[in-house]
């Protein structure tokens, strides 16, 4: 059984990713991920990505705390988020729309499918 509290630092061994080539709009983002809690749909853990733009589609709601950085995320519909470190938002399943790593960003996530 895992600790009952857990601190939200990146440890362990990260995955590393990238988007898909076809969501690529510029840049080569490269993204490291720290999963700290997989279970029940639920997943939570340490994001962070270069500099780059791609597509994005969400089938799950994630809620984002911006650590470090800048990106602006746009839906689709033209609303447009400018985040930065502090910065909490929501991305609701059906969301579809582009992320764009300005600087850096490291964020902490939760995730629920």
């Amino acid at each position: 059984m895992p600790p009952l509290i857990h601190p939200v630092t990146p440890s362990g061994d990260p995955q590393f990713d990238t988007p898909a080539p076809e969501k690529v709009i510029s840049g080569k983002p490269v993204f490291t991920t720290w999963n700290l809690e997989e279970r029940d749909g639920l997943y939570c853990g340490i994001w962070q990505s270069t500099v780059g733009k791609w597509r994005i589609a969400y089938d799950e709601w994630e809620y984002c705390r911006i650590l470090l950085g800048h990106s602006i995320i746009e839906g689709e519909d033209g609303t447009r988020l400018e985040v930065r470190a502090g910065d909490s938002f929501i991305l609701r399943p059906g969301f579809k729309g582009t992320w764009e790593v300005v600087e850096f960003t490291r964020k902490d996530y939760v995730i629920r499918v």
